[in-house]
């Protein structure tokens, strides 16, 4: 990875500090975000990483990678775009008894699902064996959550997410049935606007997260949000089919 177009790239041991953000490779460079190297996937260093705006890339036969693009691609919850075809679909699932919306019942599987999938835009997937190891050691530290689409007692599709405090850091999202991922994405989104958590990171921009209201913000800015938020105290990561309401409020005839 060689560009004349940014700093050395720092090479971390394990348990050393981050190197500041504007050491990250710039926006015209061959890794836009690329910031450092090496150091570990243990949950002590995974927590200063989210916190400081940083996360692990990589794929399998490379170094741990770590990146900070600028711009970074945030949604803000209260700008969440819900079509009218995936309304429709959220109404059915709504109503249908034998669909719900479950909170870390199935996190293990939930990853291991996302870590089979291949994405057009890159050989193999980047979420390695180390990664999912690492990141069921956040979730049994109480950092990592899924959400999951259930249909007659069956995981269909699901998304995990980091959370720090009020910060929530998208990471991948599987889907074994039409719209599932959205489904369980758009419960995430209703989680938090009951839970009054303001944005939702997804750290790279594509016009799919577009379409759904999300927006590049620049990075300082973005990591001043994040840091707000990191001492405040963190929801219960529960669901309730009553949240639903903050994305269709029932209509009088409903109530």
């Amino acid at each position: 990875m060689k560009s004349g177009r940014h700093p050395p790239l720092a090479l971390l041991r394990p348990g050393e500090p981050f190197p500041p953000l504007e050491q990250a490779w710039p926006e015209d460079s061959s890794a836009p975000g690329l910031l450092a190297m090496g150091g570990a996937l243990d949950v002590r260093t995974l927590l200063a990483a989210y916190a400081c705006t940083i996360f692990p890339w990589f794929s399998e036969g490379e170094p741990i990678l770590w990146w900070s693009p600028d711009p970074r691609m945030v949604l803000d919850v209260s700008a969440f775009r819900l079509h009218r075809s995936m309304r429709k679909t959220l109404q059915r699932f709504r109503m249908n008894t034998n669909c719900e919306i479950r909170i870390d019942s199935a996190f293990g599987h939930v990853i291991t699902a996302c870590a089979g999938i291949e994405r057009s835009d890159q050989a193999g997937t980047w979420i390695v064996p180390d990664m999912v190891q690492a990141y069921k050691a956040l979730h049994a530290a109480g950092h990592a959550h899924s959400v999951e689409t259930w249909v007659e007692g069956r995981l269909v599709a699901g998304l995990y997410c980091v959370s720090i405090g009020r910060a929530v850091f998208g990471e991948s999202m599987f889907t074994t049935v039409s719209d599932g991922s959205k489904i369980a994405l758009a419960a995430l989104v209703a989680f938090c606007r009951e839970h009054q958590i303001d944005f939702i990171d997804c750290q790279q921009a594509t016009r799919h997260l577009a379409s759904l209201g999300a927006n590049p913000v620049p990075r300082k800015q973005f990591s001043d949000r994040v840091k707000a938020q990191l001492n405040q105290p963190a929801p219960r990561w529960q669901f309730d089919p009553v949240y639903w309401n903050t994305l269709m409020p029932p209509s009088p005839a409903d109530r």
